[in-house]
């Protein structure tokens, strides 16, 4: 009988890590079947661009994995039984003997009165098509508040901004304005901010969002629009299982994205929570999903063939941030994420970032990034495995 191997979500961390799985094990041995709820890929790392007006290439599931090996399932999950393991999906229910997690996260209202009734997201497609219909229709000189001063907040407040100069644009900060980017990334991002003529509310506690307002403490900042960017929360169906989590709700793993309380289960991007350098714990990224994704796959193929278990480690580089479509700023890092003193800035940060998002689409497609792979045949149980002990 064929080995299951179940990947739930094809986000950039599932996707590639289906992809990588079928092209490195023989198809007569395993089956891998990717289940998704839509029939295309979305580059989530560009919402912040469709909810301001731009049109994306359109990238088929289909199309991708045709004569890949990988069965697609279009399918909306409903459950998980890690006991029974099996996958509960609309119409059919799924048994594995491997499975992947990767149904990675949602917006996050932190529970604020009035967020989830009267803002608008971008951490969906659908979310970003419906705040993109809305901002169509405002009129010159109306304000636009986006609460949250992170990455994704950053980049569509200054997208926005760029794009619809007739609109009166805030963006409230809990600390100050960019304050987890070194002295240089801050003063440019402060640049660019008032380039753009941009009000920035810092060192403020949103405490609840009404239909025409976004209340800071006892301070009304008047709004026809809420954009509400302020964190990601995990899909609430993990919720539900035995498997140890986070509290936060991220499923805990091992170095190799293998659940630490079920050996069967491994949960790669927003959906897990691994350490990183320095035992540091991995953020909701892109830049964290695609390398778990890639240590998730060649782990469960060793553990399988009995070849040996990646010793890749899990660490970043730089952070790329665009700031509307002329301008951007690649604030390095230390390999645990922490701002140095060096940053790339302006229109070549801005082409240094569209080059991370087309060549993080670009991996989808090409999970073992255009290199030769050799597959190999499954091994019995009995035969031992030369562990990662790091």
């Amino acid at each position: 009988m064929k080995h299951r191997i179940v990947v739930l979500g094809a986000g950039y961390s599932g996707a590639i890590a289906a992809g990588r799985l079928a092209a490195r094990l023989y198809r007569d041995e395993v089956t891998v079947t990717l289940v998704n709820a839509e029939p295309d890929f979305v580059e989530r790392v560009r919402m912040h661009e469709v909810a301001t007006g731009r049109d994306l290439k359109h990238r088929s599931y289909a199309e991708m994995f045709a004569g890949t090996g990988v069965v697609l399932k279009l399918a909306k999950v409903t459950a998980v039984d890690v006991e029974r393991k099996t996958v509960a999906l609309e119409a059919e229910e799924l048994e594995y003997d491997t499975l992947v997690y990767a149904l990675g996260s949602g917006w996050n209202s932190q529970g604020v009165p009035g967020a989830a009734e009267h803002a608008y997201q971008i951490a969906s497609r659908p979310g970003a098509l419906r705040l993109r219909e809305r901002l169509a229709s405002l009129p010159a000189g109306q304000p636009v508040t986006v609460v949250g001063g992170g990455l994704t907040g950053v980049e569509f407040v200054t997208e926005l901004a760029e794009s619809r100069p007739d609109l009166d644009v805030a963006l409230v900060v809990r600390g100050g304005l960019g304050d987890w980017l070194s002295d240089k990334g801050r003063r440019h991002l402060r640049k660019v901010v008032d380039r753009l003529g941009i009000t920035v509310h810092e060192n403020a506690h949103v405490t609840a969002v009404g239909a025409d307002h976004v209340a800071v403490g006892g301070t009304r900042i008047p709004t026809a629009v809420t954009v509400w960017t302020a964190g990601f929360a995990v899909h609430p169906i993990v919720q539900a299982t035995s498997l140890e989590v986070s509290d936060t709700g991220r499923i805990v793993v091992d170095r190799t994205m293998r659940s630490v309380s079920h050996p069967d289960v491994y949960a790669i991007g927003d959906a897990a929570y691994a350490l990183g350098s320095k035992d540091k714990p991995l953020r909701m990224s892109c830049a964290s999903g695609q390398p778990m994704a890639w240590q998730a796959a060649d782990s469960i193929a060793a553990r399988l063939t009995g070849g040996r278990l990646p010793h890749a480690p899990l660490a970043y580089f730089n952070q790329c941030i665009s700031l509307g479509r002329q301008d951007g700023l690649i604030q390095y890092v230390t390999s645990d994420d922490r701002a140095v003193n060096a940053a790339l800035t302006g229109r070549v940060a801005a082409v240094y970032k569209e080059s991370i998002c087309k060549g993080a689409a670009w991996s989808v497609s090409n999970p073992t990034l255009g290199l030769p792979v050799r597959r190999r045949h499954l091994v019995s149980a009995a035969v031992p495995l030369r562990e990662w002990t790091s």
